[in-house]
């Protein structure tokens, strides 16, 4: 039965079908209007709100049952209620009774037709890093991501990684017709390593439209962080889960790190100095979880190191007074013949580096810090006005800097305000150079390259020295392709 409904605030609503139900024995009118909102009455008119609140549905006899998540409050919902914790979400079911089998199936149809229209994910591939954080990412997938996932209907597969670089290797080869999203039950690591391999493919162009999810499970948990704090809503599982189940997406930059014929591709920052420094020098604490960083990170600032170098960069508009006016040289003397290689996979955005209007700065340096998102973990807002796709990095810079200035930035990078520091050089930039050095107090040791998580390089006399890196610790570039890849995102 279609009609119409006035709401109770005098709007009137188109309703798409209205059928008379039981709840507990009550027989009640329930109806479905054309914006997606359920209603009956149950002591008092209760709404749901299909898009953001119903998960699925099933049947269970003569009774239709609505799998719903709710933010805890002492009302029901559609905004209608007492104050609750904003963002903490509980699953509660309704039970509805149809007064024939004919209503029930008109019921279900159209409910089904309603959740068709957002265009949510069938089918997922979950990558679980069982290793990450606390290691506790299993438990968090049967505990918490099964259950809201079985509630969707959402079919699904599972790989646990069992080694470094497993993520990549996976995303490289997987059949890709088979989902409609690749969801990372992990760190920020897991999900860098898929944006690689799906880079690395001979159907890159398609395969990186894929749209990525990932579910708050590492240390650090920077890009869920991001996402979330965009609406206002607390980092955690469930609305991590909720807004991968809804389907909405968001464009992502990647940016491409190239030295010679290496490149790795990051979405979430490059760091070198102080930040890189306790990133993964504190490795050895991981047994404490995102405390390692506080800790660590006062350990470093008490033998505080500094480093010579050169950072070069393309400022984005309305930063063009920051450094002093350089030119562009070529970091290889063959580089030309080097983009040639490997041509079936993605080589970075075509740019013409000698074209643009570069600027540079001259260590010493404490930290030089590029960030593609705001957060860099769960309580570290390292670039507040960075956003996920407008084409440029957020470069965060401490040149020269005492010990008790740099604890007082430290203090304000929670709430991002640190970048308000006369310290702190806060700038956007389109293509960037550094040109690592030697430590200031020490020129035999060398200090560490890390993108997202990443060692890329270690000079010599660093933490871990021997290990074998990506690249040679020397110098390196980065660009940034607008928009690239696609992320699960909680906004409309």
């Amino acid at each position: 039965m279609e009609g119409e409904y006035r709401g109770g605030g005098g709007e009137i609503e188109s309703i798409i079908i209205s059928e008379q139900v039981k709840i507990n024995g009550i027989l009640t009118p329930l109806t479905l209007s054309a914006d997606g909102k359920l209603r009956w009455t149950e002591r008092g008119e209760k709404c749901l709100t299909v898009e953001k609140q119903v998960l699925g549905f099933s049947t269970e006899g003569s009774f239709i049952k609505i799998k719903a998540f709710l933010e805890r409050e002492t009302g029901v919902y559609c905004g209608v209620g007492g104050a609750g914790i904003r963002g903490i979400r509980l699953r509660k079911d309704f039970l509805f009774e149809p007064i024939s089998e004919e209503s029930k199936t008109s019921l279900c149809q159209k409910l089904q037709e309603c959740i068709d229209s957002y265009d949510r994910p069938k089918r997922l591939f979950i990558i679980v890093n069982p290793y990450g954080g606390k290691k506790s990412a299993s438990k968090i997938f049967d505990e918490e991501v099964k259950p809201l996932l079985e509630a969707a209907d959402i079919q699904y597969t599972v790989q646990e990684t069992q080694y470094r670089l497993h993520a990549k290797e996976v995303s490289h080869t997987l059949d890709l017709t088979k989902y409609d999203g690749i969801v990372c039950v992990s760190g920020d690591g897991v999900l860098v390593e898929v944006v690689n391999g799906l880079l690395q493919r001979e159907d890159w162009a398609s395969a990186i439209k894929m749209p990525l999810g990932i579910v708050s499970a590492g240390t650090g948990n920077g890009m869920v962080k991001s996402l979330l704090d965009e609406i206002d809503e607390p980092c955690s599982v469930s609305n991590a889960m909720l807004a991968i189940i809804r389907g909405h997406k968001c464009s992502l930059d990647v940016a491409t790190v190239l030295q010679g014929k290496t490149r790795f591709f990051s979405v979430l920052m490059l760091a070198w100095g102080l930040v890189a420094d306790i990133d993964i020098e504190s490795e050895k604490y991981r047994w404490m979880g995102s405390a390692r960083l506080d800790f660590y990170g006062l350990l470093r600032v008490i033998r505080l190191r500094k480093y010579n170098g050169r950072v070069s960069f393309v400022p984005a508009p309305g930063y063009e007074t920051f450094g002093e006016k350089s030119s562009f040289h070529s970091l290889h003397q063959n580089q030309a013949d080097d983009l040639k290689v490997a041509e079936n996979c993605y080589l970075g955005p075509e740019i013409c580096m000698e074209d643009l209007e570069w600027r540079s700065l001259d260590g010493p340096f404490v930290s030089v810090w590029l960030h593609n998102v705001p957060w860099g973990s769960e309580d570290t807002c390292a670039a507040p006005s960075a956003k996920f796709s407008d084409g440029y990095l957020d470069l965060i810079i401490m040149r020269d800097c005492s010990k008790s200035s740099l604890l007082t930035v430290m203090t304000k990078l929670n709430d991002g305000s640190h970048v308000k520091s006369p310290h702190v050089f806060y700038l956007k930039v389109k293509a960037f150079v550094l040109e690592p050095g030697q430590r200031a107090d020490d020129p035999s040791k060398g200090g560490i390259i890390d993108s997202d998580g990443e060692v890329l390089a270690r000079g010599q006399g660093a933490y871990k020295y021997e290990n074998k890196d990506l690249m040679t610790y020397g110098p390196l570039q980065i660009t940034v392709d607008q928009g690239l890849a696609t992320l699960f995102s909680p906004r409309l």
